[in-house]
This record gives structure tokens, sequence and C-alpha cells, in this order.
């Protein structure tokens, strides 16, 4: 019942949440065409770092403050809390200062080609302002939702994916500012989510409000120690969305070798995609995180074992019904993006079927490296998101389209997915069988 309760407000704000990233793509692709959904899509890999930066002290300073909670330890729940804010503040805007400085380095890192150059600059230099704001938002849905309101999180991505639906139409349509005008949108929404989360911990918070740091070399040492602590922790997520960034980046780069700027376009689509299934799936393992996170730290390990179930027999009804939603609308989902004239339309159609058998082992993927993260086994869960985000992945992606052609490119991800799912059920096996011999032998 805890399960559920947490998890459907949080995949309703989920949703609304990957809504700013399609809503992009619909109107790009639509307003601007197969050039600018391709422009975006390079663009994309610092979108993914920065909101993996966002949920890297979300996620470790809410496992952190929820163990304290469980202890009765209010005020150092609310010091992680801060010195979490604080920290991926600073960082944040060390890589938006450097973004700015290095923009054409930046573009040619990303493997932008002089035919995307110009929408590709004009979209950059617009989304910098906004991700700012986009870490205060994604560290403050966990915080938010460990404080009590799951619904006030909810209602922070609803707000802001309506912000930036109407602000997208308006600024690409009858403003014709094409990519620009999606960066700006983008950027304007995540600043009113980013001050709804400050708002809230500001006037109505319950348990977690911000504390007064000192400025002294000891405080300054405790801060350090507790953010490389959270990072630890939170640093699988973190790897989960450089992943993406990763996968756009291999896949930009495969797609343009082998069929240029159009294959470019047609594995946006995907990537626009991508967030939807990612959203869906971190829903399970967010929902799941608090729960695992209290009762582990209250040592209640039966009930730990009864959520992890959960959320894996949630995950994988998840992820079927997103792969059959896939198979079944590809043509549709595609023509949202693109028109039906260009090659990157039936390029985009012949391979979302073949990309959308990622869905279950994803969702499965990230749940469990979810509940090692909530158990504090942060290596095991590193391992495990480095493993499918980039030591399987990057290779899949350069050598399947060698064996076997184009649907390599889209079969990249679901492969690097399945193997990684196998490496994780087995090694889960193997300890749980383990752990049930020694019960035995001591009983």
């Amino acid at each position: 019942a805890l399960f559920r309760a947490l998890f459907f407000p949080t995949l309703i704000g989920m949703i609304f949440n990957s809504a700013l990233t399609i809503i992009d793509g619909v109107f790009v692709g639509q307003g601007v065409g197969a050039d600018g959904i391709a422009a975006v899509n390079i663009v994309a890999p610092i979108f993914m770092v920065s909101t993996g930066i966002g949920l890297l002290f979300g996620i470790g300073s809410s496992v952190v403050a929820s163990i304290h909670l469980a202890r009765n330890n209010a005020k150092a729940a609310r010091i992680i809390m801060t010195q979490a804010m604080i920290v991926g503040v600073l960082i944040i805007s060390a890589i938006i200062v450097l973004s700015l400085c290095f923009t054409d380095s930046l573009l040619g890192i990303l493997g932008c080609s002089g035919r995307l150059k110009a929408n590709a600059t004009d979209y950059l230099l617009w989304l910098l302002p906004g991700l700012f704001f986009l870490f205060l938002q994604c560290v403050g849905m966990m915080l938010v939702r460990l404080d009590g309101s799951p619904r006030y999180a909810m209602w922070v991505q609803v707000v802001a994916a309506v912000v930036n639906i109407v602000l997208d139409w308006y600024m690409i349509f009858p403003l014709g500012m094409g990519v620009m005008g999606a960066a700006m949108a983008t950027s304007i929404a995540c600043m009113v989510a980013g001050l709804m989360v400050l708002a809230y911990f500001i006037w109505f918070s319950t348990t977690l409000k911000f504390y007064r740091l000192k400025l002294s070399k000891t405080s300054l040492l405790l801060t350090l120690r507790n953010c490389g602590y959270m990072a630890r922790i939170g640093f699988a997520t973190f790897l989960t969305e450089l992943a993406m960034g990763v996968m756009m980046l291999s896949g930009n780069y495969m797609f343009m070798k082998m069929l240029h700027e159009e294959g470019v376009a047609a594995f946006a689509v995907a990537c626009y995609l991508f967030p939807v299934v990612f959203s869906i799936s971190n829903a399970v393992a967010q929902s799941a995180q608090p729960i695992i996170s209290f009762n582990y730290g209250a040592g209640q390990s039966r009930r730990v074992s009864k959520t992890l179930r959960v959320s894996v027999v949630t995950a994988i009804v998840c992820g079927i019904l997103i792969s059959i939603g896939l198979w079944l609308s590809a043509p549709a989902i595609t023509s949202m993006f693109l028109s039906r004239s260009e090659t990157a339309f039936s390029l985009a159609v012949g391979g979302l079927p073949l990309f959308a058998l990622c869905a279950v082992p994803f969702a499965l993927n990230i749940a469990f490296i979810g509940y090692y993260q909530s158990i504090e086994k942060a290596g095991a869960a590193i391992t495990y998101t480095a493993l499918r985000g980039i030591f399987i992945l990057v290779p899949s992606f350069m050598l399947l389209p060698v064996l076997i052609g184009v649907p390599g490119l889209w079969l990249a991800i679901p492969v690097a997915e399945t193997i990684t799912l196998a490496i994780i059920v087995s090694a889960y096996l193997v300890v749980r069988r383990r752990k049930d011999y020694s019960s035995r032998a001591t009983a």
C-alpha cells in the first residue's frame, strides 16, 4: 500500500517531466524539420549529464537523510540536504561557465556536423541557463517525497511540463524562433520547477528545511566528506544519466557514419522516447527507495525483500506495456516528430520496434540498481550501471552494425541491457543462495 501511494504520484510526475523533452522534439521536428531535431540530439548529452548530477545529489541526500530520519535525527537530515544543494549548485555553475567559454570545441566533441552547427549552437546557448534550476528540481523531487509530500513533487513536474508545452508552441510557431525558442521554453520551465522546490522548503516543508551551515574549516571539511559519501551512494544514478548521454553520443557518431544527418534525426526519435522509458522505470525505483532505505536503516530485512519483489514485478509490467506500445504505434509516434516525406521517417519507423526490446531489461536493471543504492551497496550499483551504460553499450554500438548492418544500430541498446540483466540476476541469486545456505547451516 505504501509503495502504491508513492508510485502513482511519482509515475505521473515522471511522465509529465519526460514530456518536457518529448514536447521539444515534437515541436522542433514539426517546426524546424529533421535537421532541427538532429541538432537537439547532438546537444542532449549536456542535458543528461546535468540531470545526472541532480539525481546524484538527490538520491545520495535522500538515502542518507532517510536513514537519519529513521534514527530520529532530523537535524542531521537537514544538514545533509543543505550541503547537497550548495555543492551541487557550484558544480552546475562550473559546467555552465565552461560550456559558454568553449562552445565550438564542445559541439565538436559531441559530433556536430557543419550542417547542424548553427542550430546546435542556438539550442545549447539558450539551454544552459535552465540547467541551474534543473538541478534544484532533480534534487528537490527526491527530498520533497522524503518529506512526505509526493503530490507536491508531482505538481512541480506537471506545472513545469505545462509551461514547457505552452512556451514551446508559442516560441516555435507564432514567434518562429526555431530551436532557440525550444531551448528557451525548456529553460523557463526548469526555472519554474526549481523555484517551486525552493518555495516548498522555505514555506511548506514539515521536517526537511534548509540549515544554516558554518563557514569554519571544520564545517567545510564535514561538507566535503558528507557530499563525497552522498556522491558514492548516488553515483550509480549519475552513471545512469551519463550512460544515456554516452548512448546518444555513441549513437550519434554511428548513425552519422552509416546514415548521415537523416540517421541522426531518426535516432533522435528513439532518444526522445527514451526519457519516457527511463521515467517510468525510475518511478518504480524511486518509489521503492525510501521504503527500502527506511526499513534497511530500521533493520527490517523482510520488508526490504518484499519491497524489492514488488518493484521487480512492477518493472516487468511497465516494461511490457512500453514495448507493446512502441511496437503497435511506431508510425504514429514517428509522425509526431517527423514528416512522412522525410527520409528520417522511414528509418525511424523501421528501427523503433527493435529499440523497444530494451524496455523490460532496462526497467529491471534500474529497479535492481535502485535497490543496491538503497541498502548502501554503492559499489554494486555503480558496477552494474557502468556495465549497462558504458562498457557493454559502447562495444555493442561499435560491433553490432558491423556484424548485422543497420539493424545493429537499433539493437545495440537492447543487447547491452539484456546482457547486464543476466549478470545482475545471476549475481543476486548466487548471493541469495549463499545466505540461505548460511541460515540453514546456523539453524
